[in-house]
């Protein structure tokens, strides 16, 4: 990843993302957590890229290069921790769990990054504690060895509304559609399932969700 931005402390505040907004690679010195509470987002480093909805938050250890992407509106929340303050002992991204009581937590301890009363200090204690217990979720897509795929990967990443078809993309990229697509879906009901199973709702209620 070029022009890697170095930011020592790991910002914590709320934000917001318009849709297909990026936030180009940077690496902190501190530990982050990464929570949108709409749209779907995108975290990227040179191993893969894991994705969140509402539903999930990424941790993102210090010292990682990573780079954000919005897909649909983003309600972005980020909450940073000191190196030394690993509530997860986690050293590499990993995308969790994010109960009701978590989200509102991360919502309320964002919402005034310059308070520093103790109130504030015992919900990030509370907070902490629910990561702890949160389970870790598998929603990482690696970065493609192939590169065919890679090639393929990378047209569709710079530009998600590609309209041009599998084997257009793949004459694109001098690969076959029937290679590109030895790793489908058996169906859409099979998609719509795991789909569902991952991040608690369906497709089509994600784009109602998602403007």
């Amino acid at each position: 990843m070029p022009n890697i931005r170095h930011t020592p402390t790991a910002p914590t505040r709320a934000q917001h993302l318009a849709a297909g907004a990026r936030i180009d690679a940077h690496r902190h010195d501190d530990h982050q957590i990464v929570y949108a509470g709409s749209g779907v987002l995108a975290v990227t480093t040179d191993t893969g890229t894991w994705f969140a909805p509402g539903t999930r938050a990424i941790w993102v250890p210090a010292g990682t290069v990573h780079s954000h992407r919005a897909h649909g509106h983003l309600d972005l929340h980020l909450v940073g921790l000191p190196a030394d303050d690993n509530p997860l002992g986690l050293d590499a991204p990993t995308v969790l769990a994010v109960g009701p009581l978590l989200r509102e937590l991360i919502r309320a301890y964002t919402r005034d990054p310059a308070d520093d009363s103790p109130e504030r200090h015992r919900l990030l204690a509370v907070l902490r504690d629910q990561l702890r217990a949160s389970p870790r979720q598998p929603l990482r897509l690696p970065t493609p060895t192939d590169p065919r795929l890679a090639a393929v990967c990378a047209l569709v990443h710079t530009d998600p509304a590609d309209p041009r078809t599998l084997a257009a993309l793949g004459a694109a990229t001098g690969t076959s559609e029937r290679t590109l697509s030895r790793c489908g879906w058996s169906s859409a009901s099979a998609f719509i399932d795991v789909f569902r199973r991952s991040f608690g709702y369906t497709p089509g209620t994600h784009n109602r969700r998602s403007p």
